[in-house]
């Protein structure tokens, strides 16, 4: 009796291609904000990519599925080479957004930047009085963000405004709507601060009450009945709140990539905080190998990684098991389910911070401006 030869095992399917990519340009900085996700060891100037580096990875970033990005910081505008790194995308095929401060954004610049192809403009406010807006920027800002504003809008790109919302401004929300409104942006981020670098540094100082942000989510709702022509609303949930875990980047290594300013490549912007995650740098692979094969970007890719709970949860593909990055920073361990889902074993860590650890009188530590070390301020 004659049997048929065993059939060979099918190759794992290749990863999707990432259609995102944030290129952090810079650690160098204007601003000095309290809920900064950048690290608290910054890269310096001498260790960031030449021009000729991040043409090349605008370009491997074309080439690999990538068609927007963010180009961010720190303060891109710091880089005197924005507008070759622009056009290096443009002949990629990659929209671009300049992710600013405002600080130094004037006619001159902005021209040569979209002469060069630059697509849009997010532009950060850090609260809708100006006075406020400067103490939680760490200096005098306010009024170069509101001159931006003009010059972006007279050139005719699509301007967004990205508001970190915490403990200093949250009570403030209806004020920071009426400010995107006055100002003529198109959108409104309101994004609840994340709790990576200095921002987790600064936790008992940033979270909210439960109280604001119940009254932050019925404002905006209210705003959105009212905004039937725009701008658009974006609310971004807070993590520690609402006991359900966002899906981090769409998904580990699924949609998106970060390139740092040294060139180190990461699946989220917070990962390189992960122990033992030996993140690849463009200065030594491509960035097909690592989107594909680095261990980085496979690690916690699908699910087959996930324990339990997550591994039998019906959420299992939306969520992906939550963040990583806050995983371990809250537990220890990155493969733990996200503390912020309720299912977690960890929820109580998350429901402990959140109704017991905010300080209104913490003091905030910043990064002095050219000084390695903290210093320590008031919000």
């Amino acid at each position: 009796m004659s049997t048929s030869p065993a059939a060979e095992p099918s190759p794992p399917a290749a990863p999707a291609r990432p259609w995102a990519l944030l290129a952090e340009l810079t650690h160098a900085c204007p601003l000095h904000c309290g809920y900064c996700s950048n690290p608290l060891e910054l890269t310096r100037r001498s260790r960031e990519l030449t021009t000729g580096q991040w043409a090349d990875v605008m370009r491997q970033a074309g080439e690999l599925g990538v068609v927007h990005t963010h180009l961010s910081g720190g303060e891109p505008l710091l880089r005197r080479d924005l507008a070759e790194i622009v056009t290096a995308a443009e002949a990629a095929g990659i929209y671009t957004q300049l992710v600013t401060s405002g600080v130094g954004l004037d006619r001159a610049r902005l021209g040569a930047l979209v002469r060069a192809g630059l697509k849009s403009v997010q532009l950060s406010v850090q609260h809708a009085d100006p006075r406020a807006s400067d103490r939680i920027a760490g200096r005098r800002s306010f009024a170069e963000k509101e001159r931006a504003t003009e010059v972006v809008r007279a050139a005719g790109l699509p301007l967004g405004l990205n508001v970190v919302l915490h403990r200093g401004n949250l009570d403030a929300l209806d004020a920071i709507v009426e400010l995107g409104v006055a100002w003529g942006v198109d959108r409104i981020e309101l994004a609840n601060v994340q709790f990576y670098g200095w921002g987790l540094l600064n936790r008992a100082a940033l979270l909210p009450t439960r109280e604001q942000l119940a009254g932050a989510r019925d404002a905006v709702e209210r705003w959105r009945e009212r905004l039937t022509a725009g701008p658009e609303l974006v609310w971004v949930v807070p993590d520690y709140f609402d006991g359900v875990a966002k899906p981090c980047m769409g998904g580990w290594g699924a949609v998106s990539l970060t390139v740092t300013p040294d060139g180190t490549v990461l699946p989220c912007p917070a990962a390189a905080a992960l122990p033992d995650l030996d993140p690849p740098n463009v200065r030594d692979h491509p960035l097909g190998w690592i989107w594909d094969h680095s261990t980085a970007f496979t690690r916690y890719r699908g699910t087959d990684w996930m324990p339990d709970p997550c591994r039998g949860c019906d959420r299992r593909d939306d969520d992906f098991g939550g963040c990583r990055c806050q995983a371990y920073a809250l537990t220890g361990d990155a493969t733990r389910t996200d503390p912020a889902c309720r299912l977690s074993p960890d929820h109580g860590l998350i429901r402990a911070l959140a109704d017991g650890s905010a300080d209104a009188t913490a003091p905030i530590r910043r990064r002095a401006p050219g000084r390695r070390e903290s210093v320590a301020s008031r919000v």
